[in-house]
């Protein structure tokens, strides 16, 4: 015979969590972490209030199992809980009636995600000339380029994009085994570099292009592989960004993540603008799933201040093998 208590659980943790949502300012968080993850600091300036009544409303959120809180080093930030509470606080934000005091909320957060890209494509655009520097801190390119073509030449894509392309190294380290590659880039520096470093290497079936990592200007199902090379770091929506990357992924092909394990390394948050400090496999795991694709391989690679990881996820489907053509992507 089941236990009576055990058929009430389920009715007992639906009321716990109406009654931590039954407040106007967490329903005005949790509508807020259903558009991303986001810091104390920053949903303290979304709401105008002061960051220890912002703190109190959110813990209530947390231990009712809605919100998850991560901390990341110095930084906290939260997000809409992956599990049960989860899904329940995304049905809720669905019911939410439309509201001068929210739209006033979805305002103040895009001038927030407006200042975190500010602040990112200022670095990029400072550090444009020596952004090859920055990544000898981890592990050599050429130790990356080897797995990554040992990766790629087991099945060479038709057509490869690769997103958040810097100084196009990922382009030219692989050009040789893709048919066509299109890099993307938010700041229009780094594309000049790139572009320069393309016409150095003599490489002529890649070209580069202008876009948000999170509003890629391409059609859905376009190319047979996608990367993310040393990019999910700095994003603010890592989820986000896996998912619209998987998007442009045709059925049957691969997106390939590159980038650093789990660390504690402040330095490289202070030192160079990392807005967080590595995943672990779980993570990109979840992400994937979460973007229809089916993880795969992951290899590790010491580096001697951080472990770069390369993640592989495919996405279902019989194999497209389309060319895009270079005029489509003008």
């Amino acid at each position: 015979m089941a236990n009576p208590a055990s058929i009430h659980t389920p009715l007992v943790e639906l009321l716990e969590r109406l009654r931590a949502v039954a407040e106007p300012t967490r329903l005005r968080l949790l509508a807020l972490c259903a558009a991303g993850e986001w810091t104390v600091t920053e949903l303290t300036q979304v709401l105008g209030q002061s960051q220890p009544r912002v703190s109190r409303h959110l813990k209530v959120l947390a231990e009712a199992g809605i919100l998850e809180r991560f901390r990341e080093g110095a930084w906290v930030f939260y997000r809409i809980h992956d599990l049960a509470g989860g899904q329940f606080a995304r049905h809720l934000v669905e019911l939410l009636p439309d509201s001068s005091e929210l739209a006033l909320d979805h305002r103040r957060l895009e001038e927030v995600r407006a200042e975190r890209r500010r602040r990112a494509s200022a670095y990029f655009d400072a550090q444009a000339a020596g952004w090859e520097r920055v990544r000898a801190l981890t592990v050599a390119d050429a130790e990356v380029d080897r797995a990554l073509r040992e990766l790629i030449d087991d099945e060479p894509p038709a057509s490869l994009i690769d997103v958040g392309t810097g100084t196009g190294h990922v382009l030219r380290a692989l050009a040789a085994q893709i048919g066509f590659g299109l890099g993307i880039d938010l700041s229009l520096d780094m594309l000049h570099v790139a572009r320069a470093n393309l016409e150095v290497a003599g490489v002529t079936n890649c070209q580069v292009r202008h876009g948000d990592m999170y509003q890629l200007p391409i059609e859905d199902d376009s190319f047979d592989c996608a990367i993310l090379h040393q990019v999910l770091h700095f994003a603010a929506e890592p989820r986000a960004a896996i998912g619209e990357a998987a998007r442009v992924v045709a059925p049957g092909g691969r997106l390939v993540v590159v980038d650093l394990a789990a660390h504690d390394l402040e330095t490289l948050r202070s030192d160079f603008a990392h807005r967080r400090l590595g995943f672990t496999d779980g993570e990109l795991a979840e992400w994937f799933s979460g973007a229809g694709l089916r993880p795969g391989r992951v290899k590790r690679l010491s580096g001697r201040v951080a472990t770069t990881m390369i993640w592989e996820a495919r996405l279902p489907g019989q194999a497209s093998r389309r060319n895009l053509q270079r005029n489509s992507a003008a």
